[in-house]
C-alpha cells in the first residue's frame, strides 16, 4: 500500500491576529504549508512556524497565493503571468531564508485558495507558477489536484508532481473541488472526514457531491487547519489511517 502524507495549511495568522493552532497541528501532520505573507503570514509567523517544524521533523513547503491578504488568496484575480511568476518566486524565497534559520529548506511548494483553483484549468496561470518555481528552485516538487494542468506543466518542465486529495471538501464527478460557494463544498461531519481519508488513502476513491465514485489517486492528503476542531480531527485522521493499515509518512 501506497503510504500517505498528511499536509496541512499553517501560519495563517497575520501580526496579533491568529487563525491556525500550528503547534498542535505540527504534532499531528507530516508537511507543513505554510503561509508566504500574500494571503496570510507574516515574516515572524513564518520564522516561528519553520522553527516548530524543524523541531519536529515535520517538511515544509511554500503555500504560494495571489496577492491578497483581505481576501485570504480566496477571490479570483487576474495577474499578468510574468508579474505572478516573479511573485512566486519572492514567496518561495522569503519562506526559504527562515527555514534554513531552522535548520533546515523548503521541500516543496502548493498553491493556494483561488491561484490553487485557477491551475487546475488555466494553462496561462499555471505556466507563471512552474516558471515561478523553476526561477526559485527547480529542484522543488509541486503538490496540487491530480490531472491538473499545473501537474502537468510541472511534469513536462522537469519539475516533481505529487497529487493531493482533500476528505473536507466535496467533489464533483470530473474529480475538482465543488467551489467554496456552493452548499456541501465543504465535508463538515468529523466521521465522515475520517472514514472518506481512509477511503481515499487505501483505494484511491471519494464519493463526489452527487453520490458518483470518483478516482482520487494522492499521495497526499491535505488536512485544513482553519476549521473548528481541526486539531482534533486531525489526530482522529492518522489514529484511523494506522489501525487501517496506511503508513503515515512525508513524500518529500
Amino acid at each position: 500500500m501506497t503510504p500517505i502524507d498528511l499536509n496541512a495549511d499553517l501560519g495563517e495568522g497575520f501580526g496579533r491576529w491568529q487563525l491556525t493552532d500550528d503547534e498542535q497541528l505540527l504534532s499531528v501532520v507530516t508537511s507543513a504549508n505554510v503561509a508566504c505573507g500574500f494571503h496570510a503570514g507574516d515574516a515572524a509567523t513564518m520564522r516561528r512556524v519553520c522553527e516548530l517544524a524543524a523541531e519536529r521533523g515535520v517538511r515544509i513547503g511554500a503555500q504560494v497565493s495571489y496577492r491578497d491578504l483581505a481576501g485570504f488568496g480566496r477571490r479570483a484575480m487576474d495577474v499578468p503571468p510574468g508579474e505572478l511568476a516573479a511573485e512566486v518566486a519572492y514567496q518561495i524565497g522569503a519562506l526559504e531564508v527562515f527555514a534554513r534559520a531552522a535548520g533546515t529548506r523548503v521541500s516543496y511548494v502548493k498553491p493556494h485558495g483561488a491561484l490553487y483553483n485557477r491551475v487546475v484549468h488555466d494553462r496561462e496561470q499555471a505556466e507563471a507558477v512552474v516558471d515561478g518555481v523553476l526561477l526559485a528552485d527547480a529542484t522543488l516538487p509541486v503538490l496540487g489536484l491530480p490531472g491538473s494542468r499545473l501537474l502537468e506543466l510541472a511534469g513536462k518542465a522537469g519539475l516533481g508532481t505529487v497529487p493531493e486529495a482533500f476528505a473536507d471538501r466535496a467533489y464533483t464527478e470530473e474529480g475538482t473541488l465543488v467551489p467554496r460557494g456552493r452548499d456541501g463544498a465543504v465535508v463538515t461531519d468529523p466521521e465522515a472526514v475520517v472514514e472518506r481519508s481512509v477511503a481515499l488513502a487505501r483505494f484511491g476513491t471519494v464519493t463526489s457531491h452527487s453520490g458518483a465514485r470518483v478516482d482520487v489517486r494522492a499521495r497526499s492528503l491535505c488536512l485544513h487547519g482553519d476549521t473548528p476542531g481541526a486539531v482534533e480531527l486531525a489526530r482522529r485522521v492518522r489514529q484511523r489511517l494506522q489501525e487501517s493499515g496506511v503508513r503515515v509518512e512525508a513524500f518529500a
